[in-house]
């Protein structure tokens, strides 16, 4: 079941055709993906009782793997879960993952499951957690379209859970508000939503966080929403390239108001904004903050900046 690849006398790498669309990890065997399950008692699936982390292969090599196992390991701790593997154990899974793809761009999923309680008891410290790993295709928030004219943003009525009920910190399933959002986003005639906290400022969006641009300036909201890889990723650069940012507040209208928008995600990296609710942010075009970012961002991935290669033959 876990063949995977082969390599042939001349060479040659064989990829068993079980694995082409994908691979997991689940109670400790690597399954076709179209072959994972998990028990449909787990509550996982009956209460979206789930932490998690995504990583991307891009060029046979994860980007910034060790930031995400530094917040998935956080998340664990805030939703007092555990996983029965260290980091370097998860490590091996992932590449195990990759050599029976031998995917080389990648959407490549870490989590863990509360599991099932004994019967008769509801107490989750008795439930035994569930990790798994799964690696897919590379999958993008925005098709190639969106992503070279810009997104039409919608500006959500609807509240994202507010941190005193779930930590944003903890990367999370609890989605209610944001299917919400994506439904009123596509009734709206736009691409995709953006929801706001209690205060009725900018949170975040179905899987990416916002940045504002204005005068020099490039504000993030923070407090209330997931702090993304690739959010900080952007900060980075940024700081590299000597652009002024900080975490703050950040208002409908000054979202609307921007000089430009762009949005973060580990299935996108930085994606423009060019309109709000179908009116244009400043002129309509991408900004040059954005585009420059943006090409940053794809050249440290050829750079192999903060990369961990992929031996696809081990």
């Amino acid at each position: 079941m876990t063949r995977g690849a082969t390599t042939t006398s001349d060479g040659i790498i064989k990829l068993d055709s079980r694995f082409e669309d994908g691979a997991a990890f689940m109670d400790g065997s690597f399954v076709p993906i179209s072959e994972a399950r998990i028990p449909i008692l787990d509550w996982g699936f009956t209460r979206s009782d789930v932490t998690y982390d995504v990583v991307h292969v891009w060029g046979g090599k994860f980007f910034r793997l060790n930031h995400h196992l530094d917040r998935f390991e956080k998340s664990l701790s805030s939703v007092r879960m555990s996983i029965p593997h260290n980091r370097e154990e998860v490590i091996a899974v992932l590449m195990r993952l990759m050599r029976l793809t031998q995917f080389h761009d990648a959407y490549v999923e870490i989590l863990c499951t509360r599991g099932m309680p004994p019967k008769g008891t509801r107490d989750p410290r008795k439930c035994d957690n569930r990790f798994i790993a799964f690696a897919v295709p590379f999958v993008w928030i925005a098709d190639n379209e969106m992503r070279e004219r810009g997104i039409n943003l919608h500006l959500s009525r609807f509240v994202r859970i507010p941190p005193v009920s779930v930590d944003p910190t903890a990367k999370n399933f609890h989605w209610g508000d944001m299917i919400r959002a994506l439904f009123d986003s596509y009734e709206q005639g736009c691409d995709m939503p953006v929801v706001v906290d209690l205060e009725g400022n900018i949170a975040e969006g179905p899987g990416f966080n916002v940045f504002a641009v204005k005068g020099g300036t490039v504000t993030t909201p923070g407090g209330t929403c997931l702090e993304g890889i690739t959010r900080q990723t952007a900060l980075d650069l940024m700081a590299e390239l000597n652009v002024k940012t900080q975490v703050g507040t950040v208002s409908p209208d000054q979202l609307r108001n921007a000089d430009e928008v762009f949005v973060t995600s580990t299935a996108g990296g930085i994606i423009p904004v060019t309109k709000v609710d179908h009116e244009p942010v400043a002129d309509g075009s991408v900004g040059p903050v954005t585009e420059n970012l943006r090409r940053v961002y794809w050249q440290k991935h050829d750079e192999g900046w903060d990369a961990t290669p992929i031996d696809y033959e081990s």
